[in-house]
């Protein structure tokens, strides 16, 4: 299913818990569920979508693209995320900005490193959803 013009997507390491529950937690807060799409780091719509130039030199993270087709890493991947839930969540991403990218980015990295620790590798790349979210996913 391909995104509508004012749907992002959010690619994510299909062989992370914490990836996978990052996931959940998104599909569940974007309520309407027209705010997010979701395709796994290595599926086919990100090899058919991102640059394979542009891949290769991605963290091993999650990596949102906007509707608009810009790629957002790291912190600013998970600013963008909270801000466009809305709610409570808007604001926490609008204090999260505050801080400096690098700062952020510091600590996204330290997170990232050790996520593998943190909770177990799923068994499927697309985290265990109910049917009525399953439709947001991409291969």
């Amino acid at each position: 299913m391909v995104a509508s013009a004012t749907c992002d997507r959010i690619f994510y390491d299909g062989g992370c818990g914490v990836c996978h529950w990052s996931v959940r937690f998104v599909a569940r807060h974007d309520a309407t569920g027209d705010a997010f799409r979701f395709a796994p780091l290595h599926g086919e719509v990100f090899a058919a979508t991102i640059d394979e130039d542009i891949r290769r030199h991605l963290p091993d993270a999650m990596v949102v693209q906007t509707a608009a087709g810009e790629l957002l890493l790291r912190s600013q991947g998970v600013v963008y995320i909270l801000r466009r839930l809305g709610r409570s969540w808007k604001l926490l991403g609008s204090l999260l900005a505050i801080v400096p990218r690098p700062i952020r980015d510091f600590f996204y990295d330290r997170f990232a490193a050790g996520r593998h620790l943190l909770a177990s590798k799923p068994e499927g790349s697309c985290p265990l959803l109910p049917p009525e979210l399953r439709r947001r996913f991409d291969p």
